[in-house]
């Protein structure tokens, strides 16, 4: 059951994702309004300038099918304007190329003179947006905040007063007193017998012993 309900979970963080990627995710209409073309004089350079492209994003090629073509180049093919060895060719008139990895990406047209024309087009995509980076940390807590109270410590009362006073002393004192009188010590066999009590047994013990002889 707990190995369903991980899979279960992983399923619904990875569907979560997914629906974010693709709501935050944006198409570019190249050149906008003028589509990709050479006429208009088109700032291809300027265009991209304005924009953020990102992982997710779409790029879209409008222009007339068999007037032009979308050849994605590598750097030096981009600035030379090759056409032998496109890393990708798009010819339907309405190319949407989706942004998979970020880097830097070339993008010209293969009929021979357009590059030349300008109809080319460089992009740079980025990890993410700056709108996307994480907000700075919330400022850490005062210490007087966040530190609790020390766990013996007594409230103050509603009228200010402060802490209560301290509990008053034990009325057992650990020192015995001077007028407690010690307990006699016991004798050999653990009688606790006084010294004047044993004078007394003896004394009797002599005067029967005494009666005993005048008896005999």
């Amino acid at each position: 059951m707990a190995a369903m309900g991980m899979k279960k979970g992983v399923l619904m963080l990875a569907l979560g994702l997914a629906m974010a990627v693709t709501s935050s995710a944006v198409v570019y209409k190249v050149g906008d309004a003028s589509g990709w073309t050479i006429l208009g004089n088109v700032n291809y350079t300027d265009w991209t300038s304005k924009q953020n492209f990102r992982v997710g994003d779409t790029i879209e090629f409008t222009y007339p099918p068999g007037i032009h073509n979308v050849l994605e180049v590598n750097k030096a093919d981009y600035h030379s304007c090759t056409n032998s060895t496109p890393i990708a060719t798009h010819t339907s008139g309405d190319d949407k190329i989706v942004i998979k990895s970020p880097g830097h990406r070339f993008f010209i047209c293969g009929v021979p003179g357009h590059c030349a024309a300008g109809q080319k087009l460089s992009i740079r995509v980025l990890k993410t947006r700056s709108s996307d980076a994480p907000s700075p940390a919330p400022a850490a807590r005062s210490a007087s905040a966040a530190s609790p109270s020390p766990s013996g410590s007594t409230s103050t009362d509603p009228s200010g007063a402060g802490a209560s006073a301290s509990p008053p002393a034990s009325s057992t004192d650990s020192t015995p007193d001077a007028t407690t009188t010690t307990a006699p010590a016991p004798d050999a066999n653990g009688a606790g017998v006084s010294a004047g009590h044993r004078a007394v047994v003896a004394a009797m013990a002599l005067a029967a012993a005494a009666s005993m002889a005048m008896l005999y």
